[in-house]
């Protein structure tokens, strides 16, 4: 004898076809899949990025769509709400980002470290010394030195430490500084090109194919230390954010499984950053 299908229970399964083949973590979260997170370059030409994203989306369901910018142009992309999360590694733009009300909370995720970056034969006779006297050798000699010059982490890190080293680049610039406006990898073709000095990030460095006779000069210095935050751009300004499955991949960067995934990433077996997250003062 055949059984009728009441219209409830046949539009039940009709909803039940639609969702045939998808997997949801959490019922409530079938809305917020995709989110745009603006990032650095260097998590992008680390290949970090490449490594964890899979993860993210195997642990959360989440798909994360990068752009990989400055962390200056990252910052004013959150800003115009064109992004649900920024990844970014400068402390002070971050903190100027949450006093003017665009971010809901800064967590420390990761970090490495700045190196700076040369012509193996070191025609300027820098390797080995502290950084703030490799950058008075450098200016003082005119030695060729490439700057990415496009507001990013590593560029606000550049002009930090010029300043701190005493030299007013403003009035004491020459050919010798060439400023591109472009990333850590272009950066990197155009010192390794022209024979150049260039302070870079370790992670991009370290994945960097096109070294030709460059190699790293000054390293360990504490005043190259380079940390990561992440932060949820704030929906009371842009309610298109999607909140939730922001929060949910920033809780995943900050767990214990999020920060081994990071501390897992190696390049020919070297750990290229290292995670904090549990570090207060970070």
């Amino acid at each position: 004898m055949k059984r009728c299908l009441g219209p409830l229970r046949i539009l039940a399964i009709i909803a039940l076809a639609a969702l045939g083949g998808q997997t949801f973590t959490h019922p409530g979260w079938a809305e917020d899949q995709t989110i745009v997170v603006a990032s650095t370059t260097s998590t992008q030409d680390s290949g970090l990025f490449g490594y964890l994203l899979p993860i993210v989306k195997q642990k959360t369901g989440i798909e994360v769509k990068v752009l990989a910018q400055g962390t200056g142009q990252a910052l004013d992309t959150a800003r115009r709400g064109d992004a649900d999360v920024v990844f970014v590694h400068a402390r002070s733009a971050e903190e100027k980002f949450l006093a003017e009300g665009f971010g809901v909370k800064r967590y420390p995720v990761m970090y490495n470290d700045f190196v700076v970056i040369g012509p193996k034969d070191d025609p300027a006779g820098i390797k080995g010394k502290d950084v703030l006297t490799a950058l008075q050798t450098i200016r003082t000699k005119a030695a060729p030195f490439v700057s990415r010059g496009d507001h990013s982490g590593t560029h606000i890190a550049e002009l930090r430490l010029w300043k701190e080293a005493g030299i007013d680049l403003v009035n004491h610039r020459g050919s010798w500084y060439k400023e591109i406006g472009q990333g850590m990898g272009a950066a990197l073709n155009m010192a390794s090109a022209s024979s150049a000095y260039l302070l870079s990030d370790r992670g991009t460095w370290l994945a960097f194919k096109n070294r030709g006779d460059l190699a790293v000069l000054v390293e360990s210095d504490k005043r190259l230390f380079n940390q990561y935050g992440v932060m949820l751009v704030n929906p009371a300004k842009h309610p298109t954010v999607k909140k939730e499955a922001g929060q949910r991949f920033i809780d995943f960067l900050i767990s214990p499984e999020g920060q081994s995934a990071i501390a897992g990433y190696k390049i020919n077996g070297q750990q290229l950053f290292y995670p904090n997250a549990n570090d207060p003062n970070a």
